[in-house]
């Protein structure tokens, strides 16, 4: 997924100064954004004051969208670096291409895993030929400065491991929740979850205390250890929890993201992550180039032309709350 801002800001984000060491119940509101012609996302991070969570540094939100007539998503050919992308769909189907010559419908609750490495670039599509509704959730996991210059790969999961308990079903996207672990690779300690609360649902969530967590709100009305959470909201919940009390007025659906909190800083801007804005000018330079991130084939459609960098020079650095 790119982020298609034109006004994109340089984001300094990871670093201990932006972790909260106790549980806390932050209520994040999103930003919303034009994606393409007939897909609007609510942006959930970066958001002001939260930039990451563990590894996840970036998360949109869209639909449920009524696109039986419309085109449905359509993202250009893009590039990436020092991250990993994660499709996650509730509703619809979603074309990957990418340089390396990847072509894979991804469906509702399978894996579409994008890593970077140094450079990667991709398209995302609706097929001409999709279903009504199109609702999912696309994230980016920085990579540690040990694996960002893995190489470029793409993964694609149909089949992923199921944690139940009355009420409950949480399907393990990234990273291992009580016991069950993901095939999908990581680069650090992690943790993606797609919960499906059935109504009247009353549970506790097993956590590790030494991982930050969030929830994302997807669908139907849910309590997060005591806070109403509506969809396209995130409820960042800090450190230090062992369980995560979980509420269901009515059917819902949320992500549970969270990770061991980033100790690097970094520096992000448009569909980059790097560790200074020199890396970042470099890259954009080379995508305007034609060169080192590759051609992606079959997408009938330009690239998308990097925006314009801000003047103002950015390091990255800590914060303290």
């Amino acid at each position: 997924m790119s982020n298609l801002d034109r006004q994109a800001a340089l984001t300094v984000c990871g670093g201990r100064g932006f972790v909260v060491a106790e549980p806390v119940r932050e209520l994040l509101s999103p930003r919303r954004v034009q994606l393409g012609e007939s897909t609007e996302v609510r942006r959930l991070l970066p958001n002001l004051g939260r930039r990451m969570v563990g590894a996840w540094a970036f998360v949109d939100h869209y639909g449920p969208d009524d696109i039986a007539d419309e085109p449905g998503m359509q993202v250009p050919p893009h590039p990436h670096m020092g991250l990993q992308t994660v499709s996650w769909l509730h509703d619809g189907e979603v074309l990957h291409r990418d340089s390396l010559g990847s072509l894979q419908t991804v469906r509702p609750r399978e894996l579409g895993l994008m890593t970077s490495g140094r450079a990667i670039s991709h398209s995302e599509e609706s097929p001409r030929r999709h279903a009504r509704f199109l609702h999912g959730a696309q994230l980016w996991v920085a990579l540690p400065d040990a694996h960002r210059q893995v190489q470029p790969h793409f993964q694609h999961h149909a089949e992923l491991p199921v944690v139940t308990a009355p009420g409950l079903t949480a399907t393990v996207i990234l990273g291992a929740l009580d016991g069950a672990v993901s095939p999908g690779t990581t680069y650090s300690p992690i943790i993606g979850a797609d919960l499906a609360l059935a109504r009247g649902t009353e549970t506790r969530l097993p956590l590790e205390p030494d991982f930050e967590y969030a929830v994302l709100s997807m669908s139907g009305e849910a309590e997060v250890d005591g806070v109403p959470v509506l969809p396209g909201s995130m409820l960042y919940l800090g450190c230090g929890r062992s369980e995560l009390p979980l509420r269901a007025e009515s059917d819902a659906g949320l992500m549970l993201l969270g990770g061991e909190p980033f100790e690097e800083e970094l520096v992000m801007w448009w569909n980059f992550i790097g560790r200074s804005q020199q890396e970042i000018e470099e890259a954009r330079q080379a995508w305007t180039d034609g060169t080192r991130f590759g051609e992606v084939q079959g997408y009938d459609g330009a690239p998308l032309p990097a925006p314009a960098l801000p003047p103002v020079p950015l390091k990255p650095r800590g914060r303290t709350r």
